[in-house]
């Protein structure tokens, strides 16, 4: 099964044919070691999934990183499995901290980096990481439209963009003849939803945009184990706990365990099965540091909400 083929419960993203979960690297060479992240990545793809999200920036918040550890492990892993046709790998631009922002000569030296720790000659899904407004969109889609015709990279998207650059970026892609942003990477959950939900989401839903949402599990909260009182051994804990003791936060996880009970599904899987009911969404971004927390993230295949439980969803998270 190639990256362009499609089996049943896979979502179209540009050219692409994605998985309904994508796994997210940020993990790797941060809480995972390379052994750990290996094991995590077969268990996914032997699992169904085909979607893996990183950066060049991950994990250079990491003291003793310098940026590209994730990329690293993912290329040794693809070298070692033989399997670079079968993904669909996404990276992004902009934030690595010797290569910020994306001017065109940014993007040109952060694209051979990419590849060379990737360990490939190109890349199927090219992020802008984050809006560079010192910029006209022109320069980088110009050059983000260069590596697509160079080969280097099949169909680009954005990352952290207001809707007014968006709609200015697919404008001028569409004035100029050049490539095209095809995929949105917000930041939504059902605890944050006004980060994408409104002027965003309806540009995306307008250009016919797939999302991918990142913190689509809040940090781990909407896994159900952060409640009041209790105490959870992660380097994410700061910021799923931020929700623990607030009205929203405690409405939702209410409704997570009523719609997990009637499934018999976890809480984490009910909250990613939101997301990927809700318009334009195509995979919500999901990171697992150990094989053990993979189920509950590739079950959201399998899971559909009845209307009602969106419902009481939407009326938990509002």
């Amino acid at each position: 099964m190639t990256a362009t083929q499609s089996p049943r419960n896979h979502r179209p993203l540009g050219s692409l044919s994605v998985s309904p979960l994508s796994l997210g690297g940020n993990v790797f060479g941060w809480t995972a070691d390379e052994a750990d992240s290996f094991a995590v990545l077969d268990a996914y793809v032997a699992g169904g999934g085909n979607f893996i999200d990183t950066a060049d920036a991950y994990s250079a918040w990491v003291p003793g990183n310098k940026g590209g550890e994730s990329e690293t492990v993912l290329g040794n892993w693809l070298a070692s499995r033989g399997n670079r046709s079968d993904v669909v790998i996404a990276t992004k631009v902009g934030a690595h901290p010797d290569l910020k922002g994306l001017s065109a000569a940014t993007i040109k030296s952060a694209v051979d980096g990419s590849l060379t720790r990737l360990r490939t000659d190109y890349i199927d899904l090219y992020y802008t990481h984050y809006d560079d407004e010192s910029l006209e969109v022109g320069e980088f889609l110009t050059a983000l439209d260069d590596l697509v015709r160079a080969g280097k990279v099949r169909e680009i998207a954005a990352s952290n963009i207001s809707a007014k650059r968006l709609e200015e970026s697919l404008a001028f892609s569409a004035r100029e003849g050049l490539a095209r942003y095809v995929a949105l990477q917000p930041h939504y959950n059902l605890v944050s939803r006004d980060t994408y939900e409104g002027e965003l989401a309806d540009v995306a839903a307008r250009h016919g945009l797939a999302a991918v949402p990142y913190f689509a599990l809040a940090s781990g909260f909407l896994t159900g184990k952060y409640r009041p009182g209790t105490t959870v051994d992660s380097a994410r804990s700061g910021g799923a706990l931020k929700y623990v003791d607030t009205d929203r936060g405690q409405r939702v996880l209410q409704a997570l365990d009523t719609v997990a009970a009637a499934h018999e599904a976890e809480p984490a899987t009910v909250a990613l099965a939101w997301l990927a009911a809700q318009p334009t969404v195509a995979a919500p971004i999901a990171s697992a540091r150990t094989v053990e927390q993979l189920p509950a993230l590739l079950a959201v295949a399998d899971l559909t909400l009845t209307e009602a439980e969106l419902a009481l969803l939407n009326e938990a998270s509002a």
